[in-house]
């Protein structure tokens, strides 16, 4: 059965369209939003059989945690216990917003949101579909990207249709998303931020607000958070990233030569300055290579449109890891390590 697609204005947002799925929500039915950041699959946080319903039409291990998105700060005191200062500061500055906060959860979370872990990882949408959509359901909402597991995330309502039609209920079509790049997720222990997920909040933003700033190195094992399998982000084709240096225009038309002389389909994603220099082949802009915020929003975007013309081998030019570069380089570095894996 298809989904109900309900398109809907985020500059004059009709409540009767928004009380469909509100009643989706509390009668266990699944109900995909635009977010910020990406488009997000949620059943009530507080029902674990809803919350199963999520796991089943994603296709997602159960060992994979969830987001729990609320609408009111009140949220997060019902929710969690043992906030700390640093976590105070954050939510203080960057909620509503695309930063997630793990923090230790109380009983009214179900284990299967969390993954068995007495944790659980929460944030405040800005999206004001999303906000206003948690706010009349008047319960908190586990939303995970509205995808099947392992493919890039939605940024628009036909990205969800492409993997989700007949597994879900409700679409709410609310144009594409701003960021184009998950929320940043961060858990603070002994006082010490370390980010899990580089995402829509930056690095050096997260500095500018509680100084030292942990990054684990993406080689690490595996984390305990969302977003922490290497086949997260993956399109169907392989993925070859190019380094950014003095000869990535060089090293990325030798890939393309020696891939199609194999008789590979190939697509390149380039930079904006680089893309004259591949105007014979299947090309397609990111965008800057400084500005990681254009080429977050183009992402996910660009590695569906190559799996919809079926190429074989994407050829990605990596881009500078400043501000939100990093989430995209953490991206489609892990795209690269899926392919392999």
């Amino acid at each position: 059965m298809k989904p109900r697609i309900l398109k809907i204005d985020p500059y004059n947002i009709d409540h009767e369209l928004l009380k469909q799925g509100v009643k989706m929500i509390h009668n266990r039915g699944l109900v995909a939003f635009p977010t910020e950041t990406v488009y997000g699959l949620g059943a009530n946080a507080l029902d674990a059989k809803g919350v199963a319903g999520i796991f089943k039409a994603k296709k997602r291990p159960l060992d994979d945690p969830l987001i729990v998105h609320i609408a009111e700060m009140e949220d997060l005191y019902h929710l969690t216990k043992d906030i700390p200062p640093a976590a105070e500061k954050l939510v203080n500055r960057f909620w509503p917003g695309p930063l997630t906060i793990i923090l230790k959860k109380n009983d009214m979370i179900p284990d299967i949101v969390t993954s068995g872990l007495d944790t659980v990882a929460i944030r405040m949408p800005s999206n004001q579909i999303a906000k206003k959509f948690i706010s009349m359901a008047g319960v908190p909402i586990a939303a995970p990207s509205a995808n099947l597991f392992g493919r890039p995330s939605p940024t628009t309502a036909k990205h969800v249709v492409d993997d989700l039609a007949g597994r879900i209920d409700i679409i709410f079509d609310g144009g594409k998303t701003e960021i184009g790049v998950e929320s940043t997720v961060v858990k603070i222990d002994d006082g010490r931020v370390f980010v899990l997920r580089p995402g829509g909040v930056s690095i050096e933003e997260l500095r500018s607000i509680v100084g030292e700033v942990r990054v684990p190195d993406e080689s690490a094992e595996l984390i305990n958070s969302p977003g922490k399998y290497p086949e997260h982000y993956s399109p169907e084709a392989k993925v070859v990233l190019i380094s950014s240096d003095a000869r990535q225009i060089e090293k990325t038309l030798l890939s393309l030569w020696e891939m199609e002389s194999y008789g590979l389909r190939v697509g390149v994603m380039a930079k904006q300055e680089h893309i004259d220099k591949y105007k014979n082949f299947n090309a397609k802009v990111l965008g800057p290579g400084k500005d990681g915020r254009t080429c977050a929003t183009r992402l996910f975007q660009i590695l569906r449109e190559f799996d919809t013309e079926k190429v074989d081998v994407i050829i990605a030019e990596a881009i500078s890891e400043e501000g939100l570069g990093l989430a995209v380089m953490n991206r489609l570095r892990k795209a690269t390590r899926a392919a392999a894996s």
